[in-house]
């Protein structure tokens, strides 16, 4: 008999309108952020961050009736998603079909995984944050932004 896991052994995620929920058990397998163009295109974002479960420790809790699902017969992958609210839940791929990968930012938990690996790093856009130092932006309380760097004096063009 299987043993059941412990409250501090899952982790619990949800789709943008809470229809659909999920927990996983950790640690997750591994975690990782994808660059490719399709992950940015699914995600509408510069990158995606994944958390790859083995399948058998995923779990849909509530709403599997609301889950649409999208197949690529081209790449052999599948996505999931919300049908009611639009959210990317999950990333299949034909070659491991005991995995399913799921994007990290629907955990409200932590998920025994850090994202220490870049896929596809070589699409990474120009136009991503990578970390620059950003400061405030007065009369805009919580926003940021990277001042645009000043060139010295003598890295100036058309100077004598």
């Amino acid at each position: 008999m299987a043993k059941a896991a412990t409250a501090a052994g899952i982790a619990h995620g949800q789709c943008l309108c809470g229809k659909v929920q999920f927990e996983i058990d950790v640690p997750a397998r591994w975690a990782w952020h994808d660059h490719s163009a399709v992950s940015r295109r699914a995600h509408g974002a510069a990158y995606a961050t994944y958390v790859g479960s083995w399948r058998k420790r995923f779990r849909i809790t509530e709403g599997g009736k609301d889950i649409a699902r999208y197949e690529d017969k081209t790449a052999k992958t599948a996505r999931s998603f919300c049908a009611h609210c639009g959210t990317p839940l999950a990333y299949e791929r034909v070659r491991s079909p005991h995995m399913v990968n799921i994007p990290r930012a629907l955990f409200s938990d932590r998920t025994g995984r850090q994202p220490l690996y870049h896929v596809a790093i070589e699409e990474l856009q120009e136009w991503a944050y990578t970390g620059e130092p950003l400061v405030p932006l007065k009369g805009f309380p919580g926003v940021v932004w990277q001042r645009s760097k000043k060139k010295k004096r003598g890295e100036r063009e058309g100077m004598f």
